[in-house]
């Protein structure tokens, strides 16, 4: 098992520069993608999950916190 370390002044500002930078896809979805996606169907219980974490996850404070 490693030992902890801490992270030198560096790390530090690289993962400041991180949270300001633009985080988007690394390429778009193709035309293809796209129809796939608008003509996939969920079950209603797959929808009731998704609603059920975005909530529990939009709740969280702090990084890895579970309740």
């Amino acid at each position: 098992m490693t030992e902890h370390t801490r992270p030198d002044e560096q790390t530090k500002e690289a993962d400041r520069a991180a949270v300001d930078a633009p985080h988007t896809a690394d390429e778009e979805p193709t035309a293809e993608e796209e129809r796939a996606a608008e003509q996939a169907r969920t079950s209603a219980e797959t929808s009731e999950h998704y609603e059920e974490m975005a909530e529990t996850g939009a709740a969280q404070q702090g990084e890895g916190r579970i309740p």
